[in-house]
């Protein structure tokens, strides 16, 4: 009876998962008619499913393991989160991890969750943003297997891809091996912006590559581990030597670590994926995400983001700026509590909406520095007394200092983007090596 239970649970599962496909199928097949770049895909028409709904791949690889899974409310199979889709078919998950804006995803930007008992499911979530960014050893006391399932965007300043690192190198420093679920980058289809430099590594950038990247989770992962940008000292060693761990296909001589993709079917780096679950509060619709590498930048400066508004990363402003432009007021909301000039009337602009974008724009970040009449004071300056922070945040967004200095020199968009190439070109030959989907075609 238990065995008839558990199929026919899977089959609603499923179910559920090939009506959210067809709705999938119907936003992807609409970009398609709008951006023919679509028709490199060798997939056709064929929707877009994420690697959770590949339960026949993964399922078999977590029967009897005690499994600890970082997830989010992004974490869906069809209309169910994948923690209590594993629960359900008898999965035994010990404890959830939950990334920035936590498990369920509500919480704000920069907000810090503490551990508590997710009530729907009576399992343990521990936050890994703000002051405990990894597992501690004692956290992984009854776990055999870890599992990652997040929806990222793409873009190095969304956090997502710095807690996959901390993730990947606390399964090599408690051995356990660890299983990611990839899922399409919604600006998978394109490259570009500044290349960041190691010494402005941070939580909002960890790794010397671009605002965007154009890779999944799991290729970002692959890439991580072969180019040896993950601290080895926590490899281990059997019979005093150093164990050959199998990793995505190929062997690294410095793991005793196992990784497994479980890949998307029939995605590929021309496709326009739709997100079905906005990825964090203040990311609430697919323009808002198209245009969040270019806006973010805004977050290092006096300007307002658009936070505390219904279009965060669309607007943007401040009250010194020419009462002829666009006007908005922040107010508190359910994603930013305390929005940056909250009450106060600005005046900006507001961004159309947006199918797609394939490339970083300057021009508002450039007219905004022109027009505010107090420059000395754009930059938003580091807290003296914070050893955490000792450089101004926008270059930690940006990934270095030239972007600021640029501005103020009055560079043009043209000229600063192509200082941005010779590293942009460096990091396209690296990032080709560990791509798990077709690539885009150059220029579409």
């Amino acid at each position: 009876m238990k065995k008839i239970f558990l199929f026919f649970f899977l089959a609603l599962i499923l179910n559920a998962a090939n009506a959210q496909s067809k709705k999938n199928e119907v936003a992807n097949n609409q970009q398609r008619t709008k951006y023919p770049t679509s028709k490199h895909s060798p997939s056709g028409l064929s929707p877009i499913l994420p690697g959770a709904y590949q339960t026949a791949q993964y399922l078999p690889l977590l029967k009897g393991k005690r499994v600890a899974i970082f997830a989010n409310q992004t974490s869906m199979v069809g209309n169910i989160n994948l923690v209590d889709t594993l629960k359900k078919l008898g999965i035994n998950i010990t404890k959830i991890f939950g990334p920035e804006h936590g498990f369920r995803g509500t919480a704000g930007a920069g907000e810090s969750v503490k551990t508590y008992i997710d009530s729907a499911t009576g399992i343990t979530v521990i936050s890994l943003y703000g002051s405990k960014l990894m597992p501690t050893p004692a956290d992984m006391n009854d776990v055999d297997i870890l599992l990652f399932d997040i929806q990222d965007v793409g873009v190095r300043f969304y956090t997502f891809i710095s807690s996959l690192q901390y993730f990947i190198e606390s399964a090599i420093q408690n051995n356990l091996p660890l299983m990611i679920l990839d899922r399409p980058n919604p600006n998978g289809f394109y490259v570009d912006g500044p290349v960041l430099d190691s010494a402005y590594s941070s939580f909002v950038g960890m790794q010397q590559v671009p605002v965007v990247y154009g890779m999944t989770v799991g290729e970002y992962a692959k890439m991580l581990l072969g180019e040896k940008w993950i601290p080895w000292k926590y490899a281990r060693k059997q019979d005093g030597n150093i164990s050959l761990g199998e990793v995505l296909g190929f062997e690294e001589e410095h793991l005793n670590f196992k990784l497994t993709v479980i890949p998307c079917k029939n995605y590929t780096h021309s496709s326009r994926y739709i997100l079905p679950v906005k990825p964090s509060p203040n990311l609430p619709d697919m323009s808002a995400i198209y245009w969040y590498p270019s806006t973010c930048f805004f977050e290092g400066t006096v300007m307002s983001e658009g936070r505390g508004t219904d279009h965060p990363f669309q607007i943007f402003g401040n009250p010194q700026l020419p009462d002829t432009l666009f006007a908005f007021t922040p107010k508190a909301n359910s994603g930013a509590a305390d929005p940056k000039l909250k009450d106060k009337l600005c005046y900006g602009w507001r961004l159309d909406t947006v199918k797609s974008s394939s490339s970083i724009q300057l021009k508002w970040l450039l007219q905004a520095y022109r027009l505010f009449p107090d420059k000395e004071n754009f930059f938003l300056k580091p807290k003296k007394f914070d050893a955490k922070a000792p450089d101004y945040f926008f270059n930690k967004l940006a990934g270095n200092s030239e972007l600021m200095q640029q501005i103020k020199d009055g560079k043009t968009e043209e000229e600063i983007k192509k200082s941005w190439q010779p590293k942009l070109d460096a990091f396209k030959k690296i990032r080709k090596k560990y791509l798990l989907y077709p690539d885009f075609k150059p220029g579409s």
